[in-house]
């Protein structure tokens, strides 16, 4: 379910119009976060750390505001729930991107994100059948410890949906870090919102059930 926002109420009207005719309105930064009580919690239960962390993220995006609004045109929707678009790797090195329903407890996201991983890493499409500008965009670089990432883009579509790439974790003074990049479109949030769901996202890696 979505509605529209009224852009001449809403705070950041300015802000929208002046960054939505950008050839380039997406920004990106990318910090490191500590996944060690995480990494340590999924292991103990025998779950996917992708999974686990993947969980976390799209926690995160749906109690942050500004990562539920969409540009149509000349408005901006509001969606009540995201889901997630993450990309899956397949055997013969080639990936697929996949559908996954927000669903707040993790054990009930697992069930279901578990099969699509499977369907999708069996399948050659790479389109997800099921999809919306509803979702976040996630893909993970297990491989690469990066300090940036970019991502491809078709100029000519209009996009403003989140992208989210999880990178390499690795061992330092005894904490397993994480790099995160998170690329958004400035017309519809600052790097305050992108701060916040930062803070949270590491909030909900530290908590263990």
């Amino acid at each position: 379910m979505k509605t529209y926002l009224d852009i001449d109420k809403w705070e950041r009207k300015d802000h929208f119009s002046f960054f939505k005719g950008f050839d380039e309105p997406f920004f990106g930064v990318t910090v490191e976060i500590d996944c060690s009580a995480a990494y340590a919690e999924a292991k103990r239960n025998g779950v996917s750390f992708f999974l686990y962390y993947l969980h976390k993220a799209l926690v995160a995006a749906n109690e942050i505001e500004a990562f539920k609004y969409r540009i149509e045109g000349n408005r901006v929707a509001r969606y009540e729930t995201v889901n997630a678009s993450p990309t899956v790797p397949r055997p013969n090195g080639t990936f697929g991107f996949s559908y996954m329903e927000y669903k707040p407890v993790f054990s009930d996201f697992y069930a279901t994100a578990i099969k699509e991983m499977e369907r999708v890493s069996k399948e050659t499409t790479l389109v997800p059948a099921t999809s919306n500008e509803n979702v976040i965009h996630f893909s993970a670089l297990p491989w690469i410890k990066f300090t940036s990432v970019s991502h491809a883009r078709h100029y000519a579509m209009s996009d403003s949906i989140p992208k989210i790439s999880f990178g390499k974790v690795y061992e330092s003074e005894g904490m397993k870090l994480m790099p995160v990049s998170i690329h958004v479109n400035h017309a519809l949030m600052d790097g305050y919102h992108v701060g916040q769901y930062f803070d949270l996202f590491q909030d909900l890696m530290n908590k263990v059930s």
